[in-house]
């Protein structure tokens, strides 16, 4: 039986997914919801195995241990916590991760 682990969105986080939306919308609303909805099932896919992901490159910076889920340009930055899944942050592929 497979571990399952508690998803906690920050904050932070969920700014990001209403940027993104916002973003998509000026030109499309439909492609919005869509695609905001594809990174809201990605995050969900947390609770089992998250250890699969990689890591971000910029651990060796932050000394961190933070990983990495990507979907098409997005990164979803999280940190695991024992039984406890948070997902810090949702950023474009190309942005490095401010702390």
């Amino acid at each position: 039986m497979k571990k399952a682990y508690k998803v906690f969105i920050t904050e932070n986080a969920r700014d990001d997914l209403r940027h993104i939306f916002s973003y998509i919308a000026e030109n499309s609303i439909s492609d919005a919801k869509i695609f905001v909805s594809e990174l809201e099932k990605k995050i969900n896919t947390l609770s089992t195995l998250p250890e699969r992901a990689s890591y971000i490159p910029e651990n060796v910076f932050f000394g961190t241990d933070y990983r990495q889920l990507i979907l098409r340009k997005y990164r979803v930055i999280y940190r695991i916590d024992k039984d406890e899944i948070f997902v810090l942050r949702v950023i474009q592929g190309s942005k490095l991760l401010e702390l």
